[in-house]
This record gives C-alpha cells, structure tokens and sequence, in this order.
C-alpha cells in the first residue's frame, strides 16, 4: 500500500532486518552512490528485467532503473523523498536517476556502466539544468547524441512499495510509469541540425566499463543458425 510518510520504516518497504539495515547505513547520497558503484552491472542474460529493491540487494546487480529505486528507498529511509528522474532518448535507451537536493539545488544517483552517465553534484538550480548535463555524452552505438526530453519528478511513495521494493515479480509498472509521465523537450529541432557526433577520442573514452560483459554461453549449431 502506498504511503506519504516521511521516514520510510521498515514495514513500508517491506523488507526483512538485513535488507533494511543495508538501507540505513547509506544516510548520505554520496554513500549511496558508492554502494551503487560497488554493485555489479545487471547485463540481463536471461532477458529484460526491473528488479526491485530486494532483488537488487540478493544479487548485487543493478542496473539503471533498478539502481535508481533502491537510491530512492535509501534516501527515503532517511527523510529525504524518493524521487526519479527519466531522461528520454531517441534511438537509444532511456536513463532513470534518483534525485537529491541541497540548499536548493538538485544533484543526481546514477547507475551506470560507463562513464559518462553517472553522479551529479547537486549545484544545479533546476531539473533542465540537471538533465542537460548529460547531454553532450548521452550518445548511441553509431555515436550520435540522443537525449531528447526530461520528465516531472516521479515521488515513488505514490507506488506500493509491494511492487517496487519488496516484490517477488518485474517492477514494470513504476517504469510504464514513468515512460507516461509529463516529459519536457531539452532541444528543438533547429538546435538538432548543429548537434554533431561524438569526435574519436570522445568515442574511445565512451568505450571504457566498470564492469565487463560476461561471455555468452555457447549455443548449439541449428540448421538456421549460421
């Protein structure tokens, strides 16, 4: 059941004494990032995922939209509001954060892979701000630049966290969510015609990872499979 409580308490999350203890040592957003840091990379082997809370924690694997809710949960258990951020992009896929304030300004948790995409130090006066941080290195496979929209902050005690923290099953519905929110345009489309791609040397630091896929398992030779 939803709830607007301020202080997330055990029981709203659902979550047993461990999994919550985890939650109530990262009680700043700079420890909850590093504990995000420390998670490996969700490559989803067997398929698209949106785990939730709990799952993230058993696995210790996450990725964006999965790293984003439990930064959320952690911030909630410490008074601050559970928030995401979904950056809209074109051709690519989309990016969620979890957001923080201080003294006015918004900063962002990141789970990421790669470089670029990652913490942002909360000196940004609004969330246009914010997301046209990641604009210049928010690039595609064939290194054109694709972020296109920000959305409304999404305030995740509207969820039950049955769903997205304690849950047995994909968290879908907080990513449908958040794909039907308000999103606002960072770019029009005369800005689009200046935009270039990413230069070489961009595209060689865009490659770096802090973690390495895992190697396929190898499959059995069909006669449709070459």
């Amino acid at each position: 059941m939803a709830t607007r409580r301020r202080f997330a308490r055990r029981e709203d999350l659902g979550l047993t004494r461990a999994e919550f203890a985890v939650l109530r040592r990262l009680d700043a957003p700079r420890k909850i990032q590093d504990f995000l840091f420390g998670l490996k990379q969700n490559f989803e082997p067997n398929g698209d995922t949106c785990r939730p809370v709990r799952e993230v924690l058993r696995t210790r694997s996450a990725h964006c939209i999965e790293g984003a809710m439990l930064a959320a949960a952690a911030l909630w258990v410490h008074g601050e509001p559970p928030l995401l951020l979904d950056l809209r992009a074109t051709r690519d896929y989309d990016h969620v954060v979890a957001l923080f304030r201080r003294h006015g300004c918004w900063g962002a948790i990141s789970k990421t892979n790669g470089v670029f995409l990652r913490w942002r130090d909360p000196v940004y006066r609004s969330l246009r701000e914010l997301a046209m941080s990641y604009f210049h290195e928010y690039c595609n496979r064939r290194e054109h630049k694709t972020l296109r929209e920000y959305s409304v902050p999404y305030d995740l005690r509207r969820a039950d966290p049955a769903l997205w923290s304690s849950g047995a099953k994909h968290a879908w519905e907080v990513a449908e969510t958040l794909d039907a929110l308000r999103h606002f345009r960072l770019v029009g489309s005369r800005q689009l015609k200046e935009v270039t791609r990413r230069d070489p040397f961009e595209r060689s630091t865009g490659a770096l990872l802090q973690y390495r896929r895992p190697p396929s398992p190898p499959r059995r030779a069909g006669k449709h499979r070459k």
